[in-house]
């Protein structure tokens, strides 16, 4: 039988979602957890990969097993398991046809920062010290760039080996606050996919846009042309997090 969990983890210690030689990861941990309660070796899927130091609110997996253990139950089962930087939110029986990747109709990332002149240690692991100066509303005017569809090589990590670099981009929402004196910023990009480094990518675009660093031209330029050099830094891991993934239908 098939069977869904929603999941959250702080990815700070993991070489992101797929298990690997070298580094710890989050499927790597799942796997383990899922051999333990099914007593034997037991393969777990994930929407999507997140890369090393990104977490996650919402990812969904799935995975196969046979088990007297009620669908609801499971979660409990697997986070008696799992190290406290992972939890199971829900877990769920999946439609037999359901695939986690393909089903997906979009998925919501959101990517945070702080503008300060000091660095705060208390926002640091899940959001990205930015020291220079930005106009929030160049970064809010600029937003609406990147909704529709565009082909975003420009976006996506040199060297990445993908079919097509066409995406469509259905909102960019941006949200800020004025907190214990720093303007903290998150960006939520909503897409139907994306590229390997795309959205910490477009936030460090849209950051150089706001800070006078990059011209509107030159977003367009990269949107339009594919320019890499139009394009902001890519942005750390630990300000992005993967929010929500939609299938168009209540999984949990």
């Amino acid at each position: 039988m098939k069977y869904a969990l929603l999941i959250a983890y702080d990815g700070t210690h993991y070489g992101g979602w797929q298990i690997q030689k070298n580094k710890i990861t989050v499927q790597q941990k799942l796997e383990e957890a899922a051999k333990e309660v099914f007593g034997k070796k037991t393969s777990v899927t994930a929407s999507g990969r997140t890369d090393s130091g990104v977490h996650a609110a919402g990812q969904v997996c799935t995975f196969f097993a046979e088990t007297s253990i009620p669908a609801e139950k499971l979660a409990e089962a697997f986070n008696m398991r799992l190290p406290r930087d992972i939890s199971v939110l829900k877990s769920a029986a999946a439609p037999q046809d359901f695939d986690v990747i393909k089903s997906a109709k979009r998925k919501t990332y959101c990517y945070r920062f702080y503008l300060s002149s000091r660095r705060n240690p208390l926002k640091d692991r899940f959001s990205a010290w930015v020291k220079l100066g930005a106009d929030i509303e160049k970064l809010k005017h600029i937003a609406g760039a990147f909704v529709g569809v565009h082909d975003f090589k420009a976006y996506q990590k040199s060297g990445s080996d993908v079919k097509t670099t066409v995406r469509e981009i259905y909102s960019v929402d941006v949200k800020t606050r004025f907190y214990r004196g720093s303007h903290d910023v998150e960006i939520y990009v909503c897409g139907n996919g994306f590229l390997y480094n795309m959205v910490r990518t477009i936030a460090g675009t849209m950051l150089y846009f706001a800070s006078g660093t990059l011209s509107k031209e030159d977003v367009m330029r990269s949107l339009n042309g594919g320019d890499r050099n139009s394009v902001g830094k890519t942005m750390p891991p630990q300000g992005l997090t993967l929010e929500e993934v939609d299938y168009g239908f209540k999984l949990f």
